[in-house]
């Protein structure tokens, strides 16, 4: 595996860095995001807020201008908490034990992982979407979260950590797709459903509680939420002709604040 994925190793700005601060804002940001969009928001991000202090000083309506783009912006909101957090806390230091990391505001246990992993470099297994689809299909069967996070813990070589997880995602991310290329798999020789001819269903759909499809964007609360922080972001706007329940669902988020039937950014 690392024989294969070590010369493959995808080009991301954030595999450069182990500043514990930037790789959590970058696992933040690449939750249901692509990296390509994630880049140059990482960049901006990690230019205006260098740290938690700095980022938990700053309003939280700055941080969704900063984060405008991306999606999901609750996501920003946890990430501002987090850091206020840290900075009062931790005293300013994202934390190296898990129980502490999974404390934080909106850090999951794959986020928390991938912190100690690509910041700490701690021999401890991440498992997103992509390793999740690695390890049902070399297993041959769907996998609950608690076997396959056992199965990926299993699979760390005793001090290669870091380059291990970077691997397997690479492998999941370009070549154990959806639709797979076994043929370029380096896998494949060993992997129980390859082996079995790939027989339908596919182990990787749903398996770990990570492979889930998105609803779609278009025409969804999603994109009505997201058109009007858009608009706020240029500055404040009346509440009338925005939806009550969408203008509702922001305020309840705390993404908006209104003031005398106008509606601006925290």
């Amino acid at each position: 595996m690392l024989a294969w994925g070590v010369p493959r190793l995808r080009d991301l700005p954030w595999r450069d860095t182990r500043d514990p601060w930037r790789v959590l804002v970058s696992e933040v940001m690449l939750q249901q995001t692509q990296a390509q969009r994630v880049i140059p928001k990482w960049e901006a991000f990690c230019a205006a807020f260098p740290t938690p202090r700095a980022c938990a000083a700053a309003p939280l309506g700055e941080v969704l201008r900063r984060w405008h783009g991306l999606g999901y912006p609750r996501r920003a909101r946890d990430l501002h908490l987090t850091a206020g957090a840290i900075a009062t806390v931790h005293r300013g230091r994202v934390p190296d034990v898990l129980d502490a990391l999974l404390a934080l505001p909106g850090v999951g246990p794959y986020t928390a992982r991938a912190v100690l992993a690509f910041a700490y470099e701690r021999d401890v297994a991440v498992v997103d979407t992509n390793v999740a689809r690695v390890l049902a299909r070399t297993a041959g069967e769907r996998l609950t979260a608690v076997t396959a996070q056992r199965r990926a813990d299993g699979c760390v070589p005793e001090g290669h950590g870091w380059v291990w997880n970077q691997a397997v995602m690479d492998l999941g991310a370009s070549v154990c797709r959806p639709t797979p290329r076994c043929d370029n798999c380096p896998l494949a020789a060993t992997c129980a459903w390859n082996r079995a001819g790939r027989p339908q269903p596919d182990p990787a759909v749903g398996s770990a509680g990570v492979s889930t499809r998105q609803a779609p964007y278009a025409g969804s609360d999603r994109q009505a939420r997201g058109e009007l922080l858009r608009v706020l972001t240029a500055g404040p706007v009346r509440r009338d002709g925005y939806r009550d329940d969408i203008v509702a669902s922001l305020l309840d988020d705390g993404l908006v604040i209104e003031h005398a039937g106008e509606l601006t950014l925290p």
